[in-house]
């Protein structure tokens, strides 16, 4: 047997040789991983045949990342009535609780303290019925440990729905917060060093401007829109940044000041020049792929890939305070499910 695995080493490091002149390739490991050399300038290990069709066999599965162990993990989940296929849900990392609104319902579904998969099913629970119609395309954030609902039909422009997580209640009455149009677009919470969130970005559709929206205040900046117009294009934010993540793969980044109107007034989008350019797709359609494993790019840093998920990224949180991710599953990205992220004390 050594003189097996000495020869597929050798095979191996062959074939990483034939990868760096320039062209792709793939392998098996001793364990019959494979693995993938030079596609897009970087490096996968697929994992084994049983796992490289996971994503069609599981699609009300999440897939958790734990950043300390830079390992992705598949949770098997009870979906009951709650539609995979069709959905829009937010992290509250306060509670770790998932909250989405499917077809017209609100569900849950409670991580607890998983940093990864266990072989016991977590379920959806229906909470309550949202009360929106059934062509409403749901606009969520998080500030203050409540969801904000968006573009929500019949609500006046600059305002949005409310539901109390602590409480399980959705109020009854939209809370206006200034001036931003009743549209449907992205949204995010921006970050505090200590605490809850306070405020939360949201940017059309149409990126004709980015508005932060204070929810202390209950006002409204207007800030500059993103210099690529992506309606399908994820956004990020921490402490003193507002990212973008368009569909082409450029990543872009607005300087942010919290309590200066000002100066964030007059900020600009720009590149964030350290990233290179994912694989391009259509200004309209996701085309994100991969396999799970590592990835390698020669010169860059190195992490994870993986085509599991269907998500629009929007926060997390570090053990300082609370945070958001929020995400959606429907056609536009072509595949459903949701990724959970265990981040210890970073944020991701």
């Amino acid at each position: 047997m050594p003189r097996i695995n000495t020869l597929l080493t050798l095979i191996t490091l062959s074939l990483v040789g034939a990868a760096s002149a320039g062209s792709s390739c793939v392998a098996f490991d001793i364990s019959w991983n494979l693995l993938a050399f030079g596609f897009d300038g970087k490096d996968y290990n697929a994992g084994t045949q049983n796992t490289w069709a996971s994503d069609a066999s599981a699609a009300s599965s999440i897939y958790i990342y734990d950043a300390t162990a830079k390992s992705w993990t598949t949770q098997a989940v009870t979906a009951g009535t709650f539609d995979p296929t069709s959905f829009d849900a937010i992290l509250d990392h306060d509670t770790n609780v998932f909250y989405a609104l499917s077809d017209t319902d609100l569900f849950s579904l409670d991580m607890g303290l998983l940093k990864a998969a266990n072989s016991t099913p977590l379920a959806w629970n229906d909470v309550q019925s949202s009360g929106f119609p059934a062509s409403y395309q749901p606009v969520m954030a998080l500030a203050q440990n409540h969801i904000h609902f968006l573009d929500v039909p019949g609500n006046a422009a600059g305002s949005a729905q409310i539901f109390v997580i602590h409480f399980s209640y959705m109020q009854p009455t939209p809370q206006p917060y200034g001036n931003f149009p009743a549209t449907h677009g992205q949204a995010t919470s921006i970050f505090m060093d200590i605490g809850v969130q306070q405020e939360f970005v949201f940017v059309p559709d149409d990126g004709s401007a980015t508005y932060v929206i204070n929810v202390e205040t209950n006002t409204t900046q207007t800030l500059q829109g993103p210099a690529i117009k992506d309606s399908l294009a994820s956004y990020f934010a921490s402490t003193d940044s507002i990212v973008q993540l368009s569909t082409s793969g450029v990543v872009s980044y607005l300087p942010y000041t919290p309590g200066s109107p000002s100066v964030n007034t007059a900020a600009s989008w720009g590149t964030v020049q350290s990233l290179p350019v994912t694989s391009s797709s259509s200004s309209n359609t996701s085309t994100s792929t991969g396999s799970s494993g590592s990835s390698t790019r020669s010169g860059a840093a190195t992490g994870t890939n993986s085509a599991k998920g269907a998500a629009t990224t929007s926060g997390t949180s570090s053990s300082q305070g609370n945070g958001a991710l929020s995400m959606s599953g429907s056609a536009k990205w072509g595949v459903s499910g949701l990724v959970a992220f265990a981040l210890g004390a970073l944020f991701l």
